[in-house]
């Protein structure tokens, strides 16, 4: 029988290569099991949706207020703000003024509408509201409450109706904190990340495996975000008696001063302006119906 000088060291890598698949589907096993402890052990639910959603449960508000403050110096270091007593300064403070007076009540509504106590988790909140002088159709508001409105907007919203609409949604996603799920979420990001780069998986099988991530999970994530934002903030304009029916012009205006260029949807980050205005319709009854409970103007 002939020896086969080759044998000996293909076993060893052979074994090798055992060990090495082994010690893979251990690390990879290892930070599943983490990932999901960090999952089932940050859960909580949104008084606003009623939906389970993740949010860590060591950020508390102050936290928040802290990291919306830093960001919001930032930004205006760089872009100044208009003189707080200049017409339209005066106009969005009103505005905001306005459905900050109604986040309470709306709250408890839409609470009360899921079976839940409102946590009232932004009374901790420190309100602020600028106008900045920029080209941009935008608006924003940060966790902790700070908010800034571009002049760009101004034209686009033409009414105090549609601002409203445009400043109800962005106070939403603070209300919703929908920045801190993010972070949650880019957390569980970073542990898939150290997970393929610790397993062994090369930079391209990484890759793909983050794009499908963000097309399955991470984009539809944050489109629900936007569907979210949109309801909350039609009930505050609503119930600030401001007349949510200025949300579908709005929009449609918002998706002409764009071009009419747009990704598709599932590649995007937001609903197209047609599945928004869908959506924008099919709650149009309901908005009514708080403006009418909660909007003293419109019961005298």
């Amino acid at each position: 029988m002939r020896n086969d000088p080759f044998s000996r060291s293909s076993q060893q890598g052979r074994r090798r290569g055992g060990l090495f698949g082994n010690v893979r589907w251990l690390v990879l096993l290892a930070f599943a099991g983490y990932a999901a402890f960090y999952w089932f052990s940050n859960r909580s639910v949104d008084p606003y949706t009623g939906e389970s959603v993740l949010i860590d449960s060591t950020l508390d508000v102050d936290q928040e207020k802290a990291l919306g403050l830093q960001a919001y110096q930032e930004i205006l270091a760089q872009e100044r703000p208009l003189d707080p007593n200049a017409t339209v300064s005066r106009d969005v403070r009103e505005i905001a003024q306005r459905l900050i007076a109604k986040v309470d009540v709306v709250e408890t509504a839409l609470a009360e509408e899921h079976g839940l106590q409102p946590g009232h988790f932004s009374r901790g909140f420190d309100w602020e509201v600028n106008v900045i002088q920029s080209d941009q159709a935008n608006a924003f508001c940060l966790p902790g409450g700070k908010m800034a409105v571009y002049t760009g907007l101004v034209p686009v919203a033409q009414t105090r109706d549609a601002m409203a609409v445009v400043m109800g949604h962005e106070i939403a996603h603070a209300l919703l904190r929908h920045g801190a799920q993010r972070m949650a979420q880019q957390k569980l990001t970073q542990i898939g990340q150290m997970a393929g780069a610790a397993s062994g998986m090369d930079p391209q099988q990484q890759q793909m495996v983050m794009a499908a991530m963000g097309y399955g999970y991470l984009l539809p994530y944050a489109r629900g975000h936007e569907t979210q934002a949109d309801e909350v903030g039609l009930m505050l304009a609503a119930a600030a008696c401001f007349d949510p029916r200025e949300a579908v012009p709005l929009w449609e205006r918002m998706g002409q001063a764009s071009g009419g260029q747009s990704q598709p949807e599932f590649s995007s980050t937001h609903p197209n302006p047609g599945t928004r205005i869908q959506n924008l319709q099919a709650l149009m009854p309901k908005a009514m119906e708080y403006r009418e409970r909660f909007c003293e103007q419109a019961r005298q």
